[in-house]
């Protein structure tokens, strides 16, 4: 297993368990940082493992910050209907 590989393992772990503690703010600050640690981890996996091992974290990650993208995505819409 690789560094990088170990490193998202790791990040998926910690947003789990930072998913399991109660939060005032729905977690929203702890999503930020998850998404700044895990964009260089998904870059490192990409470098290392190729194309196919990237999708895959990126798709891990993507499931488990869900909410985030879907408002990011309702944003975008609303800004292309105005």
């Amino acid at each position: 297993m690789t560094g990088s590989i170990l490193a998202a393992c790791i990040w998926a772990v910690t947003a789990t368990l930072i998913a399991l503690l109660p939060s005032r703010d729905h977690h929203w600050r702890a999503a930020y940082g998850l998404i700044a640690a895990g964009i260089p981890i998904l870059g490192w996996v990409t470098y290392e493992n190729g194309p196919g091992a990237g999708l895959l974290v990126l798709a891990a990650g993507a499931s488990i910050l869900r909410w985030p993208l879907i408002y990011l995505w309702r944003w975008l819409r609303r800004r292309a209907m105005d």
